[in-house]
């Protein structure tokens, strides 16, 4: 049997590029026709013209907490609107069979299409097979992450234990009974079921394999579970686009999905950073109906050199690496990365710049670091204007050389004391 899902991901990568961009302007055009939210927000935008990178990099990002606040206004509208706030392109029948609901809340639309989240490749890669039984542990209430991972094996022809969270003891019992090929939910419950066994003196020989979710996964846990006879691989998926990027047996970051295009940019704009430079992971994915475009995650990650070892040749990423949403309050104002950003396109010859706050709550300090290839005479004072102008608060400038930030994807660095 193949290591590999499917021959997608063996193509090279010129031909997924041109498949990509060949499939945009549909995606684009099929958005701006069926959803109403994604029409007013591309109004104008010729969706024949928007077939690469740089075009899509023109268009509005959509972050997560602006999705809630459409929704939001969708819903306060009592008159029986779109309760996805117009970004569904299907409504509620046939062509939805369930609506599930993240923090927020902010409702998601499952649609009918086979795997429809896409999960059996991420599946597949972590080393289950079709015939095999998975014992699913993430949950079935609210949230689409049990339905996600049940489409996904169904799709690759694996039975599903619906096994849902809490009630560990009987989730060891049906591990025993049912002697599953291996475990899908968080890293940190398979570890309480695992520690229950041993607790109660029950082996589980058959579960030698993982794919884990929602939740960090440490190289150390990573270690854990070989020791006690388990491969366990991280998928990294939203309940807003469903996968993006999986690992593999290499172990040497993620690799995305073949049916996502992906970008890093810098937090609180639109604008894609160059590669290797950490930055907001944003995913647009050609899903019919919930077409969305450009979806900012808010997560943070940075795009890998080279190909993954086990020859799949698509874009690796490293993963998650923190949030982007860096809002601070500072003297009673919030400050935003996007005003950060602001200030520094004021500038030609600033590059990047870091916002640290510092001080103790309530007497904070802004300084706001810049990277310039030269210290042009009063160049630090007409930037510290341009805080002032920008934030409404004072703040001072240190001119610092190329490259001397952090590449950690942080526009505004808190570093109060909250003693």
């Amino acid at each position: 049997m193949s290591k590999y899902f499917d021959a997608m991901e063996t193509r090279s990568p010129a031909d997924r590029e041109t498949a990509l961009m060949a499939a945009l302007p549909a995606q684009v055009a099929h958005a701006q026709s069926r959803s109403a939210a994604l029409a007013k927000m591309l109004h104008g935008v010729d969706a024949s013209g928007v077939n690469s990178r740089t075009d899509l990099a023109k268009l509005p990002v959509t972050r997560k907490h602006e999705l809630q606040e459409i929704q939001q206004a969708s819903r306060a509208q009592g008159t029986g609107g779109n309760v996805f706030g117009g970004f569904s392109a299907v409504g509620f029948g046939a062509d939805m069979p369930r609506v599930f609901a993240s923090p927020g809340p902010i409702y998601e639309p499952e649609g009918t299409g086979r795997d429809y989240w896409r999960m059996a490749r991420a599946i597949y890669a972590a080393g289950f097979r079709p015939g095999e039984l998975i014992h699913n542990s993430f949950s079935y209430h609210f949230v689409p992450a049990g339905s996600m991972m049940e489409t996904g094996a169904h799709a690759m022809g694996c039975t599903v234990f619906a096994g849902g969270t809490g009630q560990t003891e009987q989730q060891v019992q049906a591990m025993r009974d049912l002697q599953p090929a291996g475990y899908i939910g968080t890293p940190s419950f398979l570890k309480i079921i695992v520690e229950k066994a041993l607790e109660m003196g029950v082996a589980l020989p058959s579960v030698t394999k993982a794919m884990f979710g929602g939740e960090a996964y440490p190289p150390s846990l990573r270690d854990w579970f070989l020791a006690h006879g388990i491969a366990g691989y991280q998928c990294y998926a939203t309940a807003d686009v469903g996968l993006i990027a999986y690992e593999t047996s290499a172990r040497e970051g993620l690799v995305l999905d073949e049916n996502v295009i992906v970008e890093i940019v810098r937090p609180g704009t639109g604008d894609p950073v160059a590669e290797g430079e950490v930055g907001e992971l944003v995913v647009t994915p050609l899903n019919p109906g919930y077409p969305l475009i450009r979806f900012g995650t808010g997560d943070l990650s940075a795009i890998l050199p080279g190909q993954c070892p086990t020859g799949r040749t698509n874009v690796r990423i490293k993963g998650w690496m923190g949030r982007a949403d860096q809002t601070t309050k500072i003297r009673g104002m919030f400050v935003h990365p996007k005003q950060v950003d602001d200030i520094v396109k004021r500038f030609p010859g600033v590059a990047r710049a870091r916002l640290v706050v510092s001080g103790e709550m309530a007497n904070d300090k802004m300084m706001l670091r810049v990277e310039a290839d030269t210290n042009l005479e009063g160049l630090s004072t007409r930037i510290e204007e341009a805080i002032r102008d920008v934030t409404k608060l004072r703040g001072q400038v240190e001119i610092v050389a190329l490259g001397s930030l952090p590449n950690d994807g942080k526009i505004i660095e808190d570093a109060r004391s909250y003693k």
